[in-house]
């Protein structure tokens, strides 16, 4: 499997690029920013990308759309929940740092349980977290888990933007990530990487 991550966006949101490594097909996992650098390392390492998945719908994870899809012709996909946010400055909060940001429209909306077939090998399977923002998704594949805003190392989303629910944030953290095993591998849409084993014992949140 294809998997690389980079810290593309000034507020620090990492991107990563996730596919098949026999047809070297792959998908863009929350292109905040710097869509020329990403574009970039798919030509450099002989990447297609087909896709372009938002884990949610705010500036710093979907900054980057328009450029990447530009340039690939990558399929945008995002939950209904957070769809609207794509075209609406106001709800992405762009326009809170004076640059009204508008990604191209979804091509396929995601819900629970939907599968991404990504080349010949590798399978995202959609989970939908809520609490973050209402369309906040994780991107399970094997013994890995992207899980956007929903959880960070030794942290949690933050809960106080429109559309966002402490409550619910952290019934879905437990209900649906803290389920897996230990040692599934958790990469986040802002700093390290962590595990649901590590999280399950020193989060304070959990």
């Amino acid at each position: 499997m294809i998997l690389t991550g980079l810290e593309i966006s000034s507020m620090g949101e990492n991107c990563y690029i996730v596919g098949c490594e026999e047809t070297r097909e792959v998908a863009v996992i929350d292109p905040g920013g710097n869509p020329r650098a990403i574009v970039n390392l798919l030509k450099e390492n002989d990447f297609k990308a087909i896709y372009i998945i938002n884990t949610h719908g705010h500036i710093d994870h979907i900054g980057g759309n328009k450029g990447v899809q530009d340039a690939t012709g990558a399929k945008i996909l995002i939950h209904p929940g957070d769809a609207k946010m794509l075209v609406n400055p106001a709800s992405n909060f762009s326009y809170l740092f004076g640059n009204k940001v508008v990604s191209p429209p979804a091509d396929q909306l995601l819900n629970e349980g939907d599968i991404i077939k990504i080349g010949n090998t590798v399978e995202l399977e959609v989970i939908h977290t809520p609490g973050h923002s209402p369309g906040g998704i994780c991107l399970k594949t094997g013994n890995i888990i992207f899980v956007g805003d929903t959880l960070f190392q030794g942290s949690i989303g933050r809960t106080d933007f429109p559309g966002g629910s402490y409550k619910q944030l952290i019934q879905m953290i437990k209900e649906k990530l803290l389920c897996y095993e230990d040692d599934v591998i958790c990469y986040p849409g802002h700093g390290p990487a962590t595990t649901i084993g590590f999280e399950r014992k020193n989060n304070p949140f959990l």
